[in-house]
């Protein structure tokens, strides 16, 4: 089987497309020939050992974590799930290996993937779905009638961010973009759009939840949106500092995504009936893929929809 993989923690040059042996599936375990998975940021902070104090210093690693595949096997207390079963999933972090022919994944997190959905459109969906659901609802508890003010809304997470909130029946969608995006996020069902830098004074006191998608918004300018009881989620848990703001009292919390079988499935499911669209912005196989991995760490680009690596 071939992986891209590395050997030291290090910047992208430490990528390696190379032979691994998948290991066997242990107990609540399934080894799923990947058939597409997509690349997040996250993948690389690993890479460059951000999260070593939890992936540990065992080599080499498999790189990613979203993907969609076919089960080819099970291991023993599984049974949600059979050999031949059309999948979506995420790896867990301490294998990752998303980039591959084969890899072995935890039960808890893979679901199986609906028939309307290809595999590339279901590799799409684990990572910024589940931080969208769950800053809104696990963190934000969005209810019905609320308004939300994302930060980053054309973003992977801030565009699946504002799709989950009107679908969960948000009355008012705020949202912050570059001047260039702002017809996208006004088509997107955004408004008011706002640039990132020039949050009018007439918005404070307006959001019950303000979900900071891309970890820039600055407190004072947060607070100042936020209604009464409402809630500040902030999805990049950059600093020391972020984490102190977090435990103390008060509005603010960083969200730490644990996706787990309900969200996933409620996640295709959403998908499936369109009522969430997550563009695909590139596609590449499996064996080119580390210039196009490269290419989005330094540029960003694709900057239109996800990168997704394709096997088979």
């Amino acid at each position: 089987m071939k992986r891209i993989q590395y050997h030291k923690y290090g910047g992208p040059e430490v990528m390696q497309f190379e032979d691994f042996a998948p290991a066997r599936p242990g107990n609540g375990e399934l080894l799923i020939s990947v058939r597409a998975a997509a690349a997040n940021p996250y993948d690389w902070k690993v890479r460059n050992g951000d999260m070593k104090i939890m992936t540990g210093r065992k080599f080499p690693r498999g790189l990613g974590y979203d993907f969609a595949g076919v089960v080819e096997a099970v291991g023993p207390g599984v049974t949600r799930l059979s050999v031949g079963d059309d999948v979506l999933g995420v790896a867990p972090m301490k294998t990752s290996g998303a980039f591959a022919e084969m890899i072995v994944a935890v039960d808890k997190g893979v679901v199986k993937k609906p028939a309307e959905l290809s595999f590339e459109e279901a590799a799409a969906i684990p990572t910024i779905g589940g931080a969208a659901l769950q800053g809104l609802v696990t963190k934000g508890k969005l209810q019905e009638g609320q308004s939300v003010f994302v930060h980053g809304c054309l973003g992977g997470v801030g565009r699946a961010a504002v799709q989950v909130a009107l679908a969960r029946g948000a009355k008012v969608v705020g949202g912050s973009c570059r001047a260039s995006g702002m017809r996208d996020a006004q088509e997107l069902g955004v408004y008011p759009v706002v640039e990132f830098d020039s949050i009018p004074t007439e918005l404070a006191k307006k959001f019950d939840i303000v979900y900071d998608t891309v970890g820039t918004l600055a407190p004072a300018t947060a607070r100042r949106l936020l209604a009464s009881g409402g809630r500040i989620i902030d999805i990049v848990p950059s600093s020391a500092r972020k984490f102190i703001r977090s435990a103390l009292p008060g509005p603010y919390s960083i969200l730490m995504t644990q996706l787990n079988v309900e969200d996933l499935e409620e996640l295709a499911a959403m998908c499936a009936a369109g009522r969430l669209r997550l563009p695909i912005g590139q596609t590449v196989p499996l064996q080119d893929a580390i210039p196009a991995l490269t290419e989005l760490e330094h540029n960003h680009t694709p900057r239109d929809g996800k990168l997704i690596i394709t096997v088979g």
